[in-house]
């Protein structure tokens, strides 16, 4: 069973942005079946710092795309949503707002 997670093939776009030119990262079956776009993470993480840098819409776009692989792979279950959204880090807290935001809609 080969089961997408929300905004896989998105997130491939996406996640190139912190690869040379001319490479890609791939998509990856994890053991349950589904498919997740690797490189998720650390462009997340590149994401943050533009985001704390002043820029917004489309880093606020690929922030929030990225929130359906960050589930799947466990990353707010090391740190909740919550933890996310507190101190003063305003692109973590952006992340954790939009956690919750999809968490919510998934409850």
């Amino acid at each position: 069973m080969n089961k997408d997670i929300e905004n896989t093939d998105q997130l491939g776009s996406i996640n190139r942005k912190i690869v040379a030119d001319g490479e890609s990262l791939p998509a990856v079956q994890l053991k349950d079946g589904s498919r997740v776009q690797t490189g998720t993470v650390a462009t997340m993480l590149h994401n943050i710092a533009l985001y704390n840098a002043g820029e917004r819409d489309d880093i606020e776009r690929e922030l929030e795309s990225a929130i359906p692989t960050l589930v799947k792979v466990g990353l707010f279950d090391l740190f909740s949503p919550d933890e996310w959204v507190r101190g003063s880090n305003p692109g973590r807290k952006f992340v954790g707002e939009c956690a919750k935001k999809y968490l919510g809609k998934q409850n």
